[in-house]
C-alpha cells in the first residue's frame, strides 16, 4: 500500500483532515498528517489565513519540509488548500515523489521549478465556482499541469464551497467529498 503525507488547510489540522486520513488508513495505507500549526486550529478561514501571513508562508513550507525529512522519499504527498503549498512544492522537488493530491487549490508550477516532473501523477480537485480555486486562478494552474503532465487528472465538481472536503466544516459537501473520496482512493491503489 502507498505511504502518504497530508498536510492541513488554512483552518489547521482539523478533526475533518484527520477523519480524511483516518479513511485513507482503513484503506490500508500508511498515512502521516503532520501538524503545520503547533497545535493551533481556528474557527473561520480568516483566522487561520492571518496565523499562516503572521508566521510566513514560507515557514508553512518549511515546516511542511521537516516533516517528509524524517520519512521515505518515496511518498504521495496530499495538500488541503494551503497545504497544497508544501504538498506540491515536495511533489515538483524531493526525489522519490510517487505521486501528489492537490485539494481545492493549486499554484502554478514555476514557484518550486521550471516544470512539473512527469513521472510523478497527480490528482487535482476543485469545485467550479469555489471563490478561491476558480476564482483565484488555481483551476488555470491545475489546467497548465495537466496539459503538460502525462499522468495528471483535474477534477472538478459542481459548486461554490471551499474546503469542500472537510467534515468537520459548514463548507463540507458530502456528495462531492465522498467522489473526491473514491477517486483519491482510486489514485492511491494504482500507485502504490
Amino acid at each position: 500500500m502507498a505511504e502518504v503525507l497530508v498536510f492541513h488547510h488554512g483552518h489547521g489540522l482539523t478533526a475533518g483532515v484527520r477523519s480524511f486520513a483516518e479513511q485513507l488508513r482503513r484503506a490500508g495505507h500508511t498515512v502521516h498528517a503532520p501538524d503545520l500549526y503547533e497545535g493551533q486550529v481556528f474557527d473561520s478561514l480568516e483566522e487561520g489565513g492571518a496565523y499562516a501571513e503572521s508566521v510566513g508562508f514560507d515557514t508553512i513550507i518549511a515546516r511542511g519540509t521537516v516533516a517528509a525529512e524524517r520519512m521515505p522519499a518515496e511518498l504521495i504527498y496530499v495538500g488541503f488548500s494551503l497545504g497544497v503549498l508544501p504538498a506540491q512544492k515536495l511533489a515538483q522537488t524531493r526525489p522519490g515523489a510517487k505521486g501528489a493530491l492537490l485539494l481545492e487549490a493549486c499554484v502554478p508550477v514555476s514557484e518550486f521549478g521550471p516544470s512539473w516532473p512527469q513521472d510523478v501523477p497527480v490528482q487535482i480537485h476543485g469545485m467550479d465556482a469555489d471563490p478561491f480555486f476558480a476564482g483565484e486562478g488555481d483551476v488555470d494552474a491545475a489546467r497548465v499541469v495537466v496539459e503538460a503532465v502525462t499522468d495528471a487528472e483535474l477534477f472538478l465538481y459542481p459548486g461554490d464551497r471551499h474546503l469542500f472536503t472537510d467534515s468537520s466544516l459548514p463548507s463540507y459537501d458530502e456528495q462531492a467529498a465522498m467522489q473526491l473520496n473514491d477517486r483519491v482512493l482510486g489514485f492511491l491503489d494504482r500507485i502504490k
